[in-house]
């Protein structure tokens, strides 16, 4: 077992330096095998793809097989996939039919579960402003129902020139993407402590007992 752990950790210390140093240093023979690892990697996340469809596919056979409640929806759902698997090996993603499928059945499905998000946001800051009644619930509340008025048009009123034009765009394109860039700075320096921490050694989550926190 430790000498499996050795041989997984020099894997992936010479992989992430290869990586690393092909970025920054312009060799053909460093460039070469970065592009080769990441064809590798593509290939193995394709695969982990599949392997999560095929795992799909099996978890809701057995929903139909035992006679579980909702079992129609599982039905509909592997039929649903295999369908839309067949259809796209055979004619292609850029098929017309395909196209036709996505605007006729995915775009609203979207569509439809984006208007469920929004109501659900507002039925949550609501519980939230019953249970906290303090100044960041009701900012909450506020913001999303700016957002909420400013996006959707009011019965006999239309779109509101002032939410529509000024206050959502600012929310949702100065504050928002402030918020965003923040969270995507933290998750970019968290992704690079991890993958230092796997280069140097000091953590090995491959091939290793997990009550000993990977080490």
């Amino acid at each position: 077992m430790k000498l499996r752990g050795l041989f997984s950790a020099v894997i992936a210390i010479a992989t992430g330096l290869i990586m690393l140093v092909g970025y920054f240093v312009e060799l053909p023979i460093l460039v070469n095998l970065r592009i080769t690892i990441l064809n590798w990697v593509i290939i193995l996340a394709a695969v982990a793809l599949f392997l999560g469809l095929f795992n799909l596919l099996a978890v809701h056979t057995d929903k139909i097989r035992s006679k579980e409640k909702g079992g129609i929806y599982s039905l509909i759902l592997i039929f649903s996939l295999l369908t839309t698997l067949i259809l796209g090996l055979w004619l292609r993603p850029d098929h017309a039919l395909m196209a036709l499928i996505f605007k006729a059945i995915q775009l609203p499905v979207e569509t439809s579960l984006m208007a469920m998000l929004a109501v659900t946001l507002m039925y949550a800051s609501i519980r939230l402003l019953r249970r906290r009644n303090n100044l960041i619930s009701v900012i909450f509340l506020v913001t999303a129902l700016l957002i909420l008025l400013g996006t959707v048009p009011l019965p006999y009123v239309g779109n509101v020139p002032i939410l529509g034009d000024l206050i959502r765009p600012f929310i949702a394109q100065v504050l928002a993407a402030a918020g965003a860039r923040g969270i995507l700075i933290g998750v970019a320096l968290g992704s690079l402590t991890t993958g230092l921490r796997v280069l140097f050694g000091a953590d090995r989550p491959y091939g290793s007992d997990p009550s000993r926190g990977g080490k």
